[in-house]
């Protein structure tokens, strides 16, 4: 028996989040006796890299079909890998293309699938995974009854163990059927750490007053080695990418240190970052909500405080 992992790749390399979902699947597979293979679909030149967090096997799935994300022909290639490796337990990390795959792998294999999980299954007798749910103000945990179970692991939620195994690659290619999307522009995200693996994170909103002062966010993220983000109204207004976006109706992020300037903290925004293990508010008004969510918060005017903070920043770097 064995627990596959899907690990998504960009730009050519093997992405953070597949890293964790390995060493997740290598954490089960600690106690269960299980193997563990990752599969990638795209070129990437780390795939070695994925034995150091617990993959025992990689297969490399070429095929011209899947040149652009199709979330049903990667299904489709997943299943096969699923049926020839004998698998019983599917990973995928809970980002955007896991969210797009795993759901439809659930369907085609009748898999019982949780999404967002936070922590370890319990697996004495019964098959138990624990996940936020209402916006992480609760948590649930959901037992599987099917004989294939899917589980999507929320980024950042456990830290990466490191196994140190020596993984064999293999490549494969499957005859697949044919996609009824047709993908019509790629736009390439020009921040080199995806939003969702960033363990700093430095964001704004209407605050600021206008894109022309965003200057000041971009060199404190910079002096940090932070990660930018921003409200989905400033995204609305065209100040920022929609990338960008943190947030209930945007991206759910999970860094180590989420910095807040100039947003009000609006549930459904608290409701993608709510989970960050360090929040700072920066905020003229003391009334703002996100000060009682936030871990530190600093009263005044982001034209004052902020460019105090990237002359700290940088002497700190300096030092």
């Amino acid at each position: 028996m064995s627990i596959l992992v899907y690990a998504n790749t960009a730009k050519n390399k093997v992405h953070n989040s597949a890293f964790e979902a390995v060493s997740y699947g290598a954490r089960i597979a600690e106690t269960s006796g299980y193997t563990v293979t990752a599969v990638v679909v795209g070129n990437a030149d780390n795939l070695d890299s994925l034995g150091k967090y617990g993959a025992d096997k990689v297969i490399h799935i070429t095929n011209d079909k899947l040149v652009d994300f199709q979330p049903t022909l990667i299904a489709e290639a997943i299943q096969k890998s699923v049926d020839e490796n004998n698998a019983s337990i599917v990973i995928f990390s809970h980002d955007l293309s896991g969210k797009s795959i795993a759901p439809i792998l659930a369907a085609k294999m009748s898999a019982g699938i949780v999404t967002g999980a936070i922590d370890l299954p319990k697996t004495d007798g019964e098959f138990i995974v624990k996940k936020a749910v209402f916006s992480g103000k609760a948590y649930a945990h959901v037992k599987i009854n099917t004989d294939k179970k899917i589980i999507c692991v929320t980024p950042n939620a456990l830290e990466k163990k490191e196994f140190n195994k020596t993984a064999t690659v293999v490549s494969k290619s499957f005859d697949l059927g044919d996609s009824r999307l047709k993908v019509l522009e790629q736009k390439i995200e020009s921040t080199d750490v995806p939003l969702t693996e960033a363990e700093l994170v430095v964001s704004a909103g209407r605050g600021l007053k206008g894109p022309e002062n965003w200057g000041m966010i971009e060199d404190l993220a910079k002096a940090l080695g932070a990660a930018t983000a921003c409200s989905r109204p400033v995204s609305d207004m065209d100040w920022r990418p929609h990338h960008e976006h943190v947030g209930q109706t945007g991206v759910a992020i999970r860094p180590n240190l989420y910095i807040a300037i100039g947003i009000s903290g609006a549930i459904q925004h608290l409701a993608g970052v709510n989970q960050s293990k360090v929040i700072v508010a920066i905020n003229t008004d003391p009334e703002a909500p996100f000060f009682k969510a936030a871990d530190y918060g600093i009263v005044g005017d982001a034209f004052d405080v902020v460019p105090k903070l990237v002359e700290a920043a940088k002497a700190m770097n300096n030092a």
